[in-house]
């Protein structure tokens, strides 16, 4: 009967995600924002950029209820739809 033995094999570290845990949305509180969304993916055959709009307004859903930490939305790759609805607001005088 032999063993094997990997002396040369590197031990896996696991290590947490960059952005930590997301909690499960338990209480259902961000479902209405995320059906939106998978409807639309579904209708746009799963292309994401169609849909960015809604996703953007589920993340903020998930902040705002604390079911993730709170990023400002440029890091998350909105900064463009941020830009364009400042744009499209009149300024007040």
């Amino acid at each position: 009967m032999s063993t094997a033995m990997n002396f040369g094999a590197k031990s896996f570290k696991p290590r947490p995600p960059d952005k930590g845990a997301f909690p499960l949305d338990h209480f259902g509180e961000c479902s209405a924002s995320k059906e939106l969304f998978m409807e639309c993916l579904r209708r746009s055959g799963f292309q994401s950029g169609a849909c960015r709009e809604l996703s953007m307004a589920y993340l903020q859903c998930r902040m705002e209820r604390q079911l993730m930490a709170n990023e400002p939305l440029e890091k998350l790759g909105f900064k463009d739809l941020i830009d364009e609805k400042s744009e499209a607001k009149p300024e007040k005088s």
